[in-house]
């Protein structure tokens, strides 16, 4: 966990959400080859957020102080260096699938998913983030949306790098999904409790998380 926290601290940057401006269509636009997109960062908002609020009761009670949202560019630095993404001008795009009627990430800041997130984009020192939120609709669940991005992913020759924050639930159909991962691919599944199983890396997820709730290290100490 130390590395994680010296990872995401190595550097400072501000981070300034902005309209995305390179016109990325939703869902299609990571199999549009003349569109550049190196890593895919998938979450389960519902899922990140109800984690984010159990780790905010237990370290608060914890930690004896209180806990601010978790900051969701800071979140997805370290997700996106939890998946290999290194320093430099990769372009991430960052699909946030929520459940319908689900407006916004209650723990996360900036947390609107539709008027602070959805077609916003920000720079720092791991590149460019593309940030869209898909909503559950009445003909396809949460869970076969999350898995139809996944695999719109894996089937891009743009794409080198996948991270995945699935709901506990939808781990099993993910591990199958996951069996077999083309060569040329890096995929690393984020959870609660660690997973095997299929062709891709495992971590923790909470260790990201802590880090963008503000946890220190040293406040872990015994």
């Amino acid at each position: 966990m130390d590395n994680v926290l010296k990872k995401a601290k190595k550097k400072e940057h501000t981070r300034i959400f902005r309209k995305n401006m390179l016109n990325f269509v939703p869902m299609n636009s990571i199999i549009n080859p003349e569109v550049k997109c190196d890593n895919m960062i998938i979450v389960d908002a519902d899922h990140a957020d109800r984690v984010a609020f159990d780790l905010i009761v237990n370290f608060e009670r914890m930690l004896e102080r209180p806990l601010p949202n978790a900051d969701l560019p800071r979140w997805i630095d370290c997700m996106a260096l939890d998946g290999g993404v290194t320093e430099g001008d990769d372009v991430t795009q960052v699909a946030l699938v929520h459940g319908k009627g689900k407006t916004r990430m209650e723990y996360f800041t900036p947390g609107n998913l539709h008027d602070e997130l959805n077609g916003q984009a920000f720079r720092d020192h791991l590149g460019e983030f593309i940030l869209n939120a898909f909503s559950e609709e009445s003909i396809i669940s949460r869970e076969d949306l999350l898995l139809d991005i996944l695999h719109l992913a894996l089937n891009s020759d743009n794409v080198k790098r996948i991270v995945l924050v699935p709901d506990d639930e939808s781990v099993p159909r993910v591990r199958q999904a996951l069996r077999r991962v083309p060569d040329n691919k890096r995929v690393t599944l984020l959870t609660m409790q660690p997973v095997g199983g299929g062709d891709f890396r495992s971590d923790l997820l909470g260790y990201s998380l802590m880090n963008a709730l503000g946890i220190r290290s040293d406040e872990l100490q015994p």
